[in-house]
């Protein structure tokens, strides 16, 4: 298909070059509902040429020392800060976000992610041991593994993205990204600024298309040596099955049905607005959002009506209004997805407190075929629902009730996934057993999202397979090989 000269019309970045497809797929402004861009329907041979140039590239880029690619890194992530409100406001206008959390959120995000990593492998070491009754020493040293596939999500697009480019590169490996076709934008953005940072050709190379044709070709090739992912348990599975063969070194951070439990001590004038926004953040499609939020049964009227207050106060609407609180769903077909839950919840007997057949909208013409819900609270809600064990991931919280800490500890840790938690308490004694207790990779206590990067992210069970962060992503994007040396004779 040729692409209309009425829409955005994007390209591969492959070695250095901004290089056409010949055919490509509709990119959808989620807050009106209509496609805007074009998006290269890459496949083999698309994924075959950057492979090539990242080949190419490997040998002067692995070559350079640390110092030289952290001021490389460096020069890119003052360069997307120089161009934070155009960054934003396509990421915005992109996935459907609002104005303000891609300001204050993904942008800032996306520059940090490639400054922390600059500096914080440059302050790497390795292990030394001596056996003098061998006559022997040992060290290690790490080398970049290659070519490092990395394939990220629609939802926080440059977020996500550049959380895996910015370790891989600095590491020393070439990449070849292959961001979603739904949100395609500012990684082709990004893009235009990698010569002007210092990147030689062929380090960075983005691939764009769908996930059965060019995420299949990355995955499966065999001289991609590892594979970065984020996005959904399903298409992770399957990542590991059509890799399998090459034996390739794995990152899966998938779903999540994420708890909070709120203990009868907690401070719900913290904890409500703090599980507000944890809940219903980036229209819920953050795989750290809140989906299921448990009240001890003494404080569960009192929160249930504050919490509801609270959730009808947001503001849904156009995205670029600085004053919205939620903007629009991805895609048509999510919208539908999400709906479709809510109406199983009530053909259940769930009770909908707020949100989605209760609260009307008040969109601007503009926006009146966009893919808008209003953030939906359900309670009255069986722990064997589909509402309560399959990640919505959207603007969807259920609230139920709870007697005692055996007892929620019990039923949140009672879904497949284990990505996050929250609990909300004032006793310590009770917050350590719990989060102990906890089947999940991040537990917060009394706050939602703070994230230091040095520390591992990932999750449990069906949320995900490895760690990443400061070492974790150092070791990861890294092979170790133990060197031994005898330097004198033993009797």
């Amino acid at each position: 298909m040729t692409p209309s000269q009425t829409h955005l019309i994007l390209e591969n970045y492959i070695g250095g070059q901004f290089v056409p497809c010949s055919s490509y797929l509709d990119s959808y402004d989620p807050s009106i509902g209509e496609v805007y861009c074009k998006v290269p329907d890459s496949g083999r041979e698309e994924v075959e040429a950057a492979v090539k140039a990242a080949q190419n590239a490997f040998p002067g880029w692995s070559a350079k020392s640390p110092q030289e690619r952290s001021k490389i890194m460096s020069k890119l992530a003052d360069l997307i800060e120089e161009n934070l409100e155009s960054f934003a406001q396509a990421e915005s206008k992109d996935q459907g976000k609002t104005i303000s959390f891609a300001r204050t959120v993904d942008i800032p995000r996306a520059v940090y992610n490639f400054r922390f990593f600059s500096s914080s492998f440059l302050h790497k070491t390795t292990e030394c041991t001596q056996m003098d009754h061998m006559g022997c020493m040992h060290y290690t040293e790490r080398s970049p593994v290659g070519i490092a596939g990395l394939i990220s999500p629609w939802n926080l697009p440059l977020y996500l993205l550049t959380w895996k480019i910015a370790p891989a590169v600095m590491c020393g490996n070439t990449v070849i990204a292959k961001p979603s076709e739904m949100t395609s934008v500012t990684a082709w953005m990004m893009c235009k600024l990698l010569n002007k940072a210092g990147f030689p050709p062929g380090v960075i190379n983005v691939v764009f298309g769908s996930g059965s044709k060019a995420g299949d070709a990355l995955v499966s090739h065999p001289v991609v040596s590892l594979i970065s992912f984020t996005g959904s348990t399903l298409t992770g599975q399957q990542i590991i099955q059509r890799s399998a063969l090459y034996c390739k070194k794995l990152s899966l951070e998938l779903g999540g049905k994420n708890p909070a439990i709120v203990f009868e001590d907690a401070n719900l004038d913290q904890c409500i607005p703090a599980t507000v926004k944890s809940s219903f953040a980036n229209q819920g499609e953050i795989c750290l959002c809140t989906s299921r939020i448990f009240v001890q049964k003494n404080i569960s009227k009192e929160f249930l009506k504050r919490f509801v207050e609270a959730v009808r106060k947001w503001k849904v609407g156009n995205p670029s209004d600085p004053t919205t609180d939620m903007g629009a769903l991805i895609s048509k077909d999510h919208l539908a997805k999400v709906k479709k839950y809510i109406q199983q919840a009530r053909a259940e007997g769930a009770k909908i407190l707020c949100g989605e057949g209760i609260d009307s909208l008040d969109l601007p013409p503009r926006n009146q075929k966009g893919y808008f819900l209003p953030p939906t609270v359900i309670t009255e809600i069986d722990d064997d629902s589909c509402c309560i064990q399959d990640e919505i991931f959207g603007p969807v919280a259920c609230v139920m009730v709870f007697d005692t800490e055996e007892e929620v500890i019990r039923r949140a840790n009672g879904v497949k996934y284990g990505l996050a938690a929250t609990v909300w308490s004032n006793n310590v004694g009770r917050i350590h057993r719990v989060a102990k207790s906890l089947q999940s990779g991040l537990v917060w206590t009394n706050c939602w999202l703070i994230r230091d990067l040095n520390l591992p992210f990932g999750g449990m069970k069906a949320s995900g397979i490895g760690r990443e962060g400061a070492k974790d992503s150092y070791e990861f994007f890294t092979e170790v090989k133990t060197v031994t040396i005898k330097y004198t004779d033993v009797n």
